[in-house]
């Protein structure tokens, strides 16, 4: 199976995001090139992403203008194969495509302390 047509794809992404190394790595596994674009550090990204998506959560991804709003890896995998926009492979994912964030990273690293309003020690 030929993959139909060139794809062109935009990925709105989180630099530290479990879902976003998902989608990357869909992305590597089939060698797809694409634009990714960092919505934490630049707020204009995010204002793009929320007003193509319209809505506001992440990860985005636009394949060939149709957008695919809070999607994991495995959504966008899912997409690519029943679309023809790529051929099926056996290649491993570098990261699991469907998962969040694994509480490691810098979003991560507040430390919330208790108050034990019984204990007055």
């Amino acid at each position: 199976m030929e993959p139909t047509a060139k794809v062109t794809i935009k990925a709105y992404l989180k630099p530290h995001c479990g879902w976003s190394k998902g989608v990357r790595s869909v992305m590597d596994k089939y060698s797809l090139q694409y634009e990714e674009i960092d919505i934490v550090n630049y707020p204009e990204n995010y204002a793009e992403m929320v007003a193509k998506s319209g809505q506001a959560l992440s990860p985005c991804v636009e394949v060939n203008c149709f957008m695919l709003a809070d999607v994991s890896g495995e959504e966008v995998e899912t997409y690519l194969l029943d679309n023809n926009l790529v051929e099926p492979n056996s290649i491993p994912l570098a990261d699991p495509a469907n998962r969040g964030c694994s509480g490691h990273g810098p979003h991560h690293q507040k430390k919330f302390k208790t108050f034990d309003f019984f204990n007055k020690s």
